[in-house]
């Protein structure tokens, strides 16, 4: 009996060890793939970063978008800086361009343009969209301590964020912007308000509008100044 759970231990033994150092083989190999993927993703970094800076700047942002065959003003450009995470307004730090190459699984130039059309799907989910578009305004808060953007920027990112989805309404509330005269920045509870009004409200007839409802003033008056458009 002895000799035999002998030779079983013995057996399990050498199984257990065969099992480990393929385990080993297969995270060895694993993590050279993931160190080789890491350098070719710095490698497509500096190809645009700026040498002085070791950023990416506005024109190496061009650049990119230019082999992406995309406009630097593609909302697809803000998705790419929102999966980075990036702080400051055209510019992608080394750690950004990291954290979202290696999302996407993109280390060339080629897997990045692929990528791209799966980064606009998975933005376009509303938990995600809800943040992308709250984002967007704190990605143009360029100057430290700035609260609001102004109208002029703000009618240009309603387009980029939200035309394709609620065109209608981002034209008309672009058309309000310009004419009225109250108003001369937009901050965040504004710009987040202008969203759930997208979302909720009936458009154009607005019947389900509800000006005593927690809404920005500024929607208020956008809404009466639609009503009097109607009329």
């Amino acid at each position: 009996m002895r000799k035999s759970a002998l030779r079983k231990t013995g057996q399990h033994n050498s199984t257990s060890s065969v099992n480990s150092s393929a385990a080993d083989l297969f995270r060895s190999a694993s993590s050279k793939a993931s160190t080789k993927e890491l350098e070719r993703i710095d490698n497509l970094f500096f190809s645009y970063a700026n040498g002085s800076s070791g950023m990416i700047d506005p024109e190496g942002i061009e650049a990119l978008c230019s082999d992406l065959d995309v406009d630097h003003t593609d909302v697809r450009i803000l998705m790419l800086a929102w999966k980075m995470r990036c702080e400051k307004q055209g510019y992608f730090t080394l750690e950004e361009w990291r954290r979202g190459l290696k999302a996407l699984r993109a280390d060339t130039v080629n897997k990045l343009k692929k990528a791209l059309p799966e980064l606009e799907k998975e933005v376009r989910r509303p938990l995600n969209f809800v943040d992308f578009y709250s984002y967007a305004f704190r990605y143009c808060l360029t100057e430290e301590k700035q609260k609001s953007i102004d109208i002029e920027s703000i009618c240009e990112l309603l387009n980029i964020v939200m035309g394709s989805e609620f065109r209608a309404q981002v034209d008309l509330f672009i058309e309000y912007l310009k004419i009225q005269n109250d108003y001369k920045v937009i901050n965040m509870d504004q710009w987040m308000g202008y969203y759930r009004f997208c979302n909720e409200i009936s458009f154009p007839g607005l019947e389900n509008y509800d000006p005593d409802l927690a809404w920005p003033l500024i929607l208020d008056n956008f809404v009466e100044w639609m009503w009097e458009k109607q009329n």
